[in-house]
């Protein structure tokens, strides 16, 4: 089995690194897919990084952290929502690969968080059955934001929801596993959250970082 080797913050920085590259158009031609790649992962994989990601077809994180086969373990779901599965999804390659970093990726106007705000200003018999499973994921998080001065400001409500929906999604895998949780304890895993600007190309982490990585703005709670 192969085990990985990178630190948290290294595959952090790695992540950074990528987006930069990204957003300069300057993307790595190693992290093309040719024969000898896929024939050197032919005894196994090593991701560096977990991502638990939206599957919006406009936030492909391979590609916005400029990165190739092997690299990221990704996860995609609408809404970028921690259920049983991707929990399981998780714990298996934190577990199996030893990867040390778990990024939850949600990106700006996402379109299950502007869906599950749709939802909750419906009467409950008009109300999609079959968005459910995603809308009672996202609703702990954002239905509050209804009840604020946001309610009456759409552009700032979803800045806020999109946050919110990302910071609870993270917390959930921090505190919703016994296999994380001591992995986590022993400083084994570092579980961040960052939004993803489409507008941009900008992945702004700014969730769980360690104290010495946040920018001064984080710090100060901003």
């Amino acid at each position: 089995m192969t085990r990985n080797q990178v630190s948290a913050l290294d595959a952090l920085e790695r992540l950074r690194e990528g987006n930069r590259r990204y957003l300069s158009e300057a993307t790595s031609s190693s992290n093309l897919a040719d024969q000898a790649r896929r024939s050197a992962l032919l005894s196994g994989q090593a991701p560096f990084a977990i991502v638990l990601g939206c599957s919006d077809s406009r936030v492909p994180a391979e590609i916005i952290f400029d990165q190739g086969l092997g690299d990221l373990f990704v996860i995609r779901v609408a809404g970028n929502i921690v259920a049983p599965s991707q929990v399981g999804s998780v714990e298996f390659a934190a577990d199996r690969f030893a990867t040390r970093l778990v990024v939850v990726l949600g990106h700006s106007h996402c379109g299950a968080v502007t869906a599950t705000l749709e939802e909750l200003r419906r009467p409950p018999e008009q109300r999609s059955s079959h968005l459910r499973p995603i809308v009672d994921r996202i609703r702990p998080s954002v239905e509050g934001l209804l009840e604020t001065d946001l309610a009456t400001q759409p552009t700032a409500l979803m800045e806020q929801a999109v946050r919110a929906n990302i910071r609870a999604a993270a917390s959930q895998l921090r505190h919703g596993s016994q296999i994380l949780e001591d992995l986590i304890l022993h400083d084994e895993l570092l579980v961040v959250g960052a939004e993803y600007c489409l507008a941009t190309g900008v992945v702004d982490f700014f969730d769980g970082l360690p104290e010495a990585d946040r920018p001064a703005s984080t710090q100060r709670g901003a």
